[in-house]
């Protein structure tokens, strides 16, 4: 198993972070990891996820949500081929603490094959943080109700 874990405070409540983030449409528009998002909003749903890593190459993924529970977490399950060889558990949690929201974005790998991925998992680090900066420019920005 290998994890990837991300944190960022953001200056605005968890209502309106989670507003942002689970606007599916509005990724292409500022999110530079996840370029789009498209599916269900309901845990068991499916969802089609297209992520551009820095220095990588697109990739695109048909993952199941496993959590949807406004506004404390997102987390949806993916594979890459059959169960087992390459499996990743995505997820998104929001904390919030005295009007900012304390941003949690990992995922956790399992599978025979994740050891290869080494180098492409320190790529999909970066892309995090990178996200993680644009939602919060975002979020602080941003007009939207919470």
């Amino acid at each position: 198993m290998k994890q990837i874990e991300t944190e960022i405070d953001i200056n605005a409540p968890a209502g309106k972070v989670w507003s942002i983030l689970t606007d599916y449409e509005s990724h292409a528009k500022w999110n530079p990891f996840i370029k789009s998002i498209a599916g269900d909003k309901n845990r068991g749903g499916s969802l089609i996820v297209r992520i551009h890593p820095p220095g990588g190459s697109a990739m695109t993924f048909k993952p199941v949500i496993v959590t949807f529970d406004s506004p404390n977490e997102f987390r949806w399950k993916g594979k890459l081929g059959i169960p087992g060889l390459f499996d990743g558990e995505h997820y998104f949690m929001l904390k919030e603490e005295k009007n900012k929201t304390r941003f949690i974005h990992g995922e956790k790998f399992t599978g025979i094959l994740v050891g290869l991925f080494g180098k492409t998992l320190d790529k999909t680090r970066r892309g995090f943080d990178l996200m993680n900066e644009a939602l919060k420019a975002e979020c602080e920005k941003s007009s939207r109700p919470d």
